[in-house]
């Protein structure tokens, strides 16, 4: 726990409002207009900052970051706190929108979730930088944690002519790991509903109350979406598993894996030497087994030669946001 220091310069939070193009006539019928939340520094006007994209993880959204916090910090005191230290030079930090019907978002293209990726780059960016001057070729980081970190590091791999730094805390990785142990708790979900995804998803959408079982459950099928799209299918969901015996169908799973980090590093590391920083961390305890892929990822990037930082800390997925304190700074000081 981190007390407020009520004495620290106050940065603002500006609320700008998008009307994408790319996200129109999505599959989930999600909006098109998104909220995107701008941290500008005490005292600055944003004018020749560098720029900051925070990526939220599953089941939020970036606008939740300016949210009052007990017993911590939300996005922009952290950030007041740190630039007050002169731990790091003074950013702005844009928090956009994502949120889905099915629950979050991994930030790439999918014929059904969405085209985030392009959303992200070639209409929220441009957005956020023409208002406020900041930003620019090297001048812009990605951060996040979970799935959110999970896009920082995809997106990193992915567009390096976009990103100069990126920090990925407890993201999705080794998938075979991470989400396959996941696999027979959505059958056991799906099965009180007949089976049917349909009846699954509309039931929890109305629910009083959604238990923590059925929201893992929803979180696969926002996977498959994201990772399999099948716009034939009902909200464009296919599980790449038979729905009887939950063994994996290879063609299916495929696909899913060809958006691990641990394969996308094999064809694209040459991308991450292109940046300035590259950090990555995760909980030694993380109840999700995403160390596992973590320590692939940074013995893969030390095979190949890529310049970055790799932390492990005794602490599980839940509740630690603290270790932006270790990130922030060190993407700040990277983007000069």
């Amino acid at each position: 726990m981190t007390a407020r220091d009520r004495s620290v310069p106050k940065g603002s939070v500006q609320r700008l409002v998008i009307d994408s193009k790319v996200l129109k006539r999505n599959l989930l019928g999600d909006p098109a207009r998104r909220e995107i939340a701008v941290y500008v520094p005490a005292e600055q006007s944003g004018a020749g900052l560098p720029l900051l994209l925070d990526l939220v993880g599953y089941t939020s959204g970036g606008p939740a970051h300016v949210n009052w916090r007990a017993f911590g910090e939300n996005m922009p005191e952290r950030l007041d706190r740190l630039i007050a230290a002169k731990a790091m030079q003074p950013v702005m930090v844009a928090m956009p929108d994502c949120f889905t019907r099915l629950g979050g978002n991994q930030y790439i293209n999918s014929a059904v979730m969405g085209r985030w990726e392009d959303f992200l780059i070639d209409e929220m960016l441009p957005f956020v930088e023409k208002r406020f001057g900041c930003g620019g070729e090297g001048r812009r980081a990605v951060f996040g944690k979970s799935s959110g970190g999970y896009g920082a590091m995809v997106q990193g791999l992915r567009r390096p002519d976009i990103w100069s730094a990126v920090a990925c805390h407890s993201g999705d990785m080794g998938f075979e790991i991470c989400y396959v142990h996941e696999f027979p708790g959505t059958l056991r979900a799906l099965a009180k509903h007949d089976g049917s995804i349909e009846k699954f998803v509309t039931t929890l959408e109305t629910a009083r109350k959604r238990g923590a079982s059925d929201m893992h459950a929803l979180m696969m099928l926002a996977m498959a979406a994201t990772y399999d799209p099948a716009p034939d299918q009902y909200l464009g969901i296919r599980l790449p598993i038979d729905l009887e015996t939950c063994e994996l169908i290879p063609e299916r799973w495929s696909n899913w894996l060809a958006w691990d980090p641990l394969t996308l590093v094999e064809s694209h590391a040459d991308n991450l030497k292109r940046l300035k920083a590259l950090y990555i961390d995760c909980g030694s305890l993380d109840q999700y087994n995403l160390v596992f892929g973590a320590r692939r990822l940074h013995r893969a990037l030390e095979r190949r030669g890529v310049r970055h930082r790799y932390d492990e800390f005794p602490d599980n997925h839940s509740d630690v946001d603290y270790r932006m304190d270790e990130s922030l700074p060190y993407l700040a000081k990277a983007l000069g």
